[in-house]
């Protein structure tokens, strides 16, 4: 099982290298166990090229395979866990950086009270990386909006409002809140959130399109780029608490929700651990901001 799992990790980080330092191996360690599972199966699984390492034709036929058995692989160790109680196990979770900032925390030292030896990996991503991750198992579920997932079981959690953020000293920030007309006149940074964005569909569906002069993967920058006056943007109401940049946040009109749920592939296939903590993040949806 580890050549599969070594394989999986050099598929996933493009290198041999970070693979190895990230499983704990030596670099000519994960080489032998490559080497060993090409000649076991008679066929060359990885070439390595100037943008790293892929799969060859032959391995992207067989990997599907090799993928289902490595989950196969974790159900087993899991349900041993669950056997033997919820001693350890590993949560993989897709999530967003809202959530990973202002909701991650209190859960995980809430969970881990109960469970403390069990361990948590992030993959922080958008709407269409999450639920690639969850279809090729890469994480156990993920944090996604309803509207974007096709082909998962989802759970919604809660609705989040959204707010338009505004250099200080716009005309606008006196405002109670922001007609969304108003923002089509000014250079709009726009956060990047894969194939479905919520303030892209309010605009659409009043029939208005943005300036969009930025698309940016990350909140935080949006907030130091409308601080500097660069524009303005709609973020979560969620990513907005706490923060110290020097800008105006308002509610819109019309408003702006986005619907946060979590999905998954099947409920029953989900890992012991991740279906623990899903159970207890339900039950403490309402504390959550």
């Amino acid at each position: 099982m580890e050549r599969y799992l070594a394989l999986q990790k050099i598929i996933e980080m493009k290198s041999f290298t970070k693979a190895a330092e990230a499983l704990g191996y030596t670099q000519s360690s994960v080489s032998q166990m490559i080497a060993s599972l090409e000649n076991e199966l008679s066929m060359k699984l990885l070439v390595r090229s100037r943008t790293g390492v892929r799969l060859t034709l032959e391995g992207k036929e067989l990997y599907p395979f090799i993928e289902r058995t490595i989950l196969q692989y974790r159900a087993m160790q899991e349900k041993a866990m669950e056997i033997k109680g919820l001693e350890t196990g590993i949560i993989r979770v897709g999530t967003i950086t809202s959530i990973t900032c202002h909701w991650m925390p209190m859960l995980i030292r809430g969970f881990q009270q109960l469970y403390p030896n069990v361990q948590f990996v992030f993959h922080d991503g958008d709407y269409t990386s999450i639920q690639e991750w969850i279809k090729t198992g890469l994480v156990d579920f993920g944090f996604i909006t309803p509207d974007a997932v096709t082909g998962l079981e989802t759970i919604k959690i809660k609705d989040g409002e959204m707010l338009a953020v505004l250099p200080k000293n716009h005309p606008l920030a006196e405002k109670p809140m922001v007609p969304l007309h108003s923002l089509t006149k000014e250079p709009f940074i726009l956060l990047e959130e894969g194939h479905y964005n919520e303030p892209l569909e309010a605009f659409h569906a009043a029939g208005l399109e943005p300036n969009i002069k930025y698309t940016i993967h990350d909140d935080f920058a949006i907030m130091t780029m409308v601080e500097a006056g660069l524009g303005v943007g709609i973020l979560a109401k969620l990513m907005l608490r706490r923060t110290n940049y020097d800008i105006v946040c308002l509610p819109t009109e019309p408003p702006i929700y986005r619907k946060l749920a979590i999905g998954f592939k099947e409920k029953d296939s989900l890992p012991i651990a991740s279906k623990y903590f899903i159970k207890y993040l339900l039950e403490n949806a309402d504390k959550l901001p």
